[in-house]
């Protein structure tokens, strides 16, 4: 049984993620040519190196030193999905908050473990006076899937900062 649980900073070390396989095999993204976005062949394997897991951990306990939340999904007390969302509102009418990471190890993908926290993070930035979570979403044919599903669309407001740092990311909203 997935067991869900606010993580602490104590908890959020590199060895949180001894079970968490982030491996994702992408043939297929989308890209904005045109106007439009276009699904395009783009072959790759995205995984973290170390080096990667120890900045995640890093942003992570960033989000909670800051007042974030960061929720983790467990089986058998091993880390299998997170998310995490900022506490800074932010846009014109600072109704946005940035949904920084949602991830779902790669043996436990398809359970509903990515839908559960997408709801817990969506019931956390309303309460926190938010009208819309931001996210820069990967833009892979796969993850565009499940944000569509959740009720994501392009964002009407788009945050600089993500769309330089990440230039083939999607930028999304999803109303609350």
């Amino acid at each position: 049984m997935i067991v869900y649980k606010p993580l602490t900073t104590e908890e959020i070390r590199i060895d949180l993620f001894a079970h968490f396989y982030r491996r994702q095999k992408v043939t297929e993204c989308y890209r904005f040519i045109d106007g439009i976005w276009q699904i395009k062949e783009c072959p790759f394997i995205d995984d973290w190196t170390m080096e990667e897991y120890q900045e995640l951990t890093s942003c992570l306990q960033h989000t909670l030193e800051t007042d974030g939340y960061v929720l983790g999904a467990f089986l058998d007390q091993q880390l299998k999905g997170f998310i995490s969302v900022e506490s800074c509102l932010f846009g014109k009418n600072h109704d946005y908050l940035d949904l920084s990471s949602l991830h779902v190890s790669n043996d436990m993908r398809q359970q509903g473990i990515g839908k559960k926290l997408f709801y817990s993070a969506k019931n956390w930035a309303k309460k926190r006076g938010a009208k819309k979570l931001y996210i820069s979403s990967h833009s892979a044919v796969e993850t565009q899937s499940f944000y569509q599903v959740m009720g994501c669309v392009d964002a009407m407001e788009i945050n600089e900062m993500h769309a330089i740092s990440e230039p083939f990311d999607r930028q999304l909203e999803c109303e609350l």
